[in-house]
C-alpha cells in the first residue's frame, strides 16, 4: 500500500471515529447558565491563563467582535452567552458560545475562530399596537447544569472533570501515519481486549462498551412563550417546541435542572402573572409559583428552587412542583436574587435587601448566619472562595462594584472600586473580578484583584456600543465574551496559538 494510500485511510478513519453516535460535550464545567452555574454563583474557579499575575502583565486583550443581524427591541439587544468549552460533533472538534438576541434569533458562535457557526430565527409574536413590555427573546438561551455544588477546596468543578481547556480546539489526527488520536486510544492495550491477557472475548468486549451517548442540547424561550430544545451541532429542533410561558411574557432566568425547565416572568407583560414557572421536560407538565420575583431562580444541590421577593420574603420551593418548602421573611423587599455556597459543607444562601443590606442563610431558611451594614449591595450577588479560603460575595453598588469577606458570623465591607457606571454582575475567574460599565453611549470592560479591588486593566473605547437590559458577562476557555445592544458580541483575552 502507497503511503498516499495509507493517509487516505487513516484520515477516513479518523472522521468516522472521532465522531460519536451522538454528539456531546465532554470535560468540567462550562459557563452553561446565566450567572454560570445553577447556584448563581458567578464565578470560575480556576483558569490556566487568566489570574492576579498575568493580568498585572500586557497581554490581555480584545481578540475579536462579531455582529449578527439581530434586532434590538426597546434596550433588550444580545443575552448574557451560555458556553461550550469542548464539543466533539459531526463537524469536529469546537468551543461555542450561544447567544440569544431580542429579535427571537439563537447564534452559535466558534469561539476559536469568532465566526458564526449556526443562526436560528424563531418567529416573532409581539402584539400589535403600543408596546409597554420589551417583547422578543427577553431571557438567555441556556444548557442544562447539574445542581450539585462544586467544592470550594477542590481544583475540579462540581461534575468532578478537569477545569477549562487553555488552547484551541485540537485534530483528531494524531502523528503522521499512526492514525487519529481516538483510534490509537482504541487500540491501546486494555484488561478485556484481545491480547491484553485475562478477561477476553466477546462477554468481556460487552462490558467494556460505553453507555450510549446522548445528544446535547441548547435550549431557549421564544417570545410567543414556547421552549426549544436546539441540537448543539446545528441547532435543528428534533421535535416541536413545547408551550411553557404566555406569550409575550418578559421572562427571564431559564436554567434547566435534572430535566425540569425553570423561568421567571415579571413586568406584568402579556397578561402573564409574575411569578416563577417549571416546565418537567419529559411530561410537559406546567407548575408555577406567583409572586413578585426579584432576579432568577437559584438551585440547591438537593434541587430545590430559591427565590426572593419583592414582598420581603426568601423562598425554597420544591423541585418541579415549585411548592413551598420554607421560608424566611426579611420585613423589607429584597432587591437581588439568591446566590448560594458551602460554607464546609453547608449550603447557604445570600441576598440582598432593598437598603442594601445582604443576608446569608443557612439553606433551611432558619436563621440569618451573618448579614452586611446597610446601604451597599444595589445589584446581583457573585460569590467565590480565594486561595487563602476565605469567602467573598460582590454586587453592584450605584457607580462601583463593593466586596465582602464572610468572617464567621460576619460579612464585613472589604473593598469599593472606583466609579464604574451602572455595572454589570460581577464575573470572577481565578482570583481576578471582572464587570462591565453600561451606563453612557459605549460598555467597559474592567479587570480588579478580586481580594483588593485594585484595576488591573480596562477596555478603553474598544467596545463601541451600551450593553442591553439581560447582557452580562461570561467567561470560559481564558475568554470574558460580552454581548451589547447593537448586536455585537466581543471577546476579550489573551491570543491563543492555532
Amino acid at each position: 500500500m502507497t503511503v498516499r494510500r495509507v493517509a487516505a485511510v487513516t484520515l477516513a478513519s479518523a472522521l468516522i471515529c472521532a465522531v460519536p453516535a451522538f454528539p456531546q460535550g465532554r470535560g468540567g464545567a462550562d459557563w452553561a447558565t446565566g450567572g454560570g452555574d445553577a447556584q448563581r454563583s458567578g464565578s470560575v474557579r480556576t483558569d490556566p491563563k487568566i489570574s492576579p499575575e498575568t493580568m498585572a502583565k500586557p497581554g490581555f486583550q480584545l481578540m475579536w467582535n462579531v455582529k449578527f443581524r439581530n434586532e434590538a427591541r426597546q434596550g433588550v439587544g444580545l443575552t448574557e452567552p451560555s458556553l461550550m468549552d469542548r464539543y466533539i460533533g459531526y463537524r469536529g472538534f469546537r468551543s461555542y458560545a450561544f447567544i440569544g438576541g431580542s429579535g427571537d434569533n439563537v447564534f452559535a458562535l466558534d469561539t476559536d475562530l469568532g465566526r458564526i457557526e449556526w443562526q436560528k430565527h424563531f418567529p416573532l409574536t409581539a402584539p400589535a399596537g403600543t408596546v409597554t413590555c420589551p417583547g422578543g427573546m427577553t431571557s438567555s438561551v441556556s444548557r442544562p447544569v447539574s445542581a450539585a455544588m462544586a467544592n470550594p477546596n477542590s481544583m475540579f468543578g462540581a461534575g468532578g472533570g478537569a477545569g477549562p481547556r487553555g488552547g484551541p480546539a485540537k485534530s483528531g489526527v494524531g502523528e503522521p501515519l499512526q492514525g487519529a488520536v481516538t483510534i490509537a486510544a482504541t487500540l491501546a492495550p486494555a484488561a478485556g481486549r484481545a491480547g491484553a491477557g485475562p478477561g477476553r472475548g466477546p462477554a468481556a468486549n460487552q462490558q467494556q462498551q460505553r453507555p450510549r451517548r446522548m445528544p446535547s442540547f441548547l435550549h431557549a424561550l421564544s417570545s410567543d412563550g414556547a421552549f426549544h430544545s436546539l441540537y448543539i451541532s446545528n441547532g435543528e429542533e428534533p421535535e416541536l417546541p413545547v408551550k411553557f410561558l404566555p406569550a409575550n411574557s418578559r421572562a427571564s432566568g431559564l436554567i434547566i435542572v435534572d430535566d425540569v425547565a425553570y423561568a421567571v416572568t415579571s413586568g406584568n407583560c402579556g397578561g402573564a402573572p409574575n411569578g416563577i414557572w417549571a416546565l418537567d421536560i419529559a411530561s410537559k407538565a406546567v407548575a408555577s409559583f406567583k409572586g413578585d420575583i426579584v432576579g432568577e431562580p437559584a438551585f440547591g444541590p438537593d434541587g430545590v428552587a430559591y427565590v426572593a421577593t419583592a414582598g420581603g420574603d426568601l423562598l425554597a420551593l420544591e423541585a418541579k412542583t415549585l411548592a413551598k418548602k420554607s421560608a424566611y421573611s426579611a420585613g423589607q423587599p429584597f432587591a437581588t436574587s439568591a446566590t448560594l455556597f458551602l460554607s464546609g459543607q453547608k449550603p447557604m444562601v445570600a441576598a440582598a435587601t432593598k437598603d442594601g443590606t445582604i443576608l446569608v442563610l443557612d439553606a433551611g431558611l432558619s436563621s440569618v448566619a451573618a448579614k452586611s451594614a446597610p446601604g451597599k449591595a444595589t445589584g446581583a450577588l457573585s460569590t467565590w472562595q480565594d486561595a487563602k479560603g476565605t469567602r467573598w460575595i460582590a454586587a453592584p453598588s450605584g457607580k462601583s462594584v463593593a466586596a465582602w469577606k464572610l468572617n464567621g458570623a460576619a460579612l464585613e465591607a472589604g473593598w469599593t472600586s472606583k466609579e464604574i457606571a451602572a455595572p454589570t454582575a460581577a464575573a470572577i475567574v481565578n482570583g481576578v473580578l471582572f464587570s462591565a460599565a453600561t451606563g453612557g453611549t459605549h460598555a467597559t470592560l474592567y479587570a480588579l484583584d478580586a481580594t483588593t479591588g485594585n484595576e488591573f486593566w480596562n477596555s478603553g473605547a474598544a467596545i463601541k456600543a451600551s450593553v442591553g437590559d439581560g447582557g452580562g458577562l461570561a467567561i470560559g476557555g481564558s475568554t470574558v465574551y460580552l454581548g451589547t445592544r447593537d448586536g455585537t458580541i466581543w471577546a476579550f483575552g489573551f491570543p491563543i496559538e492555532h
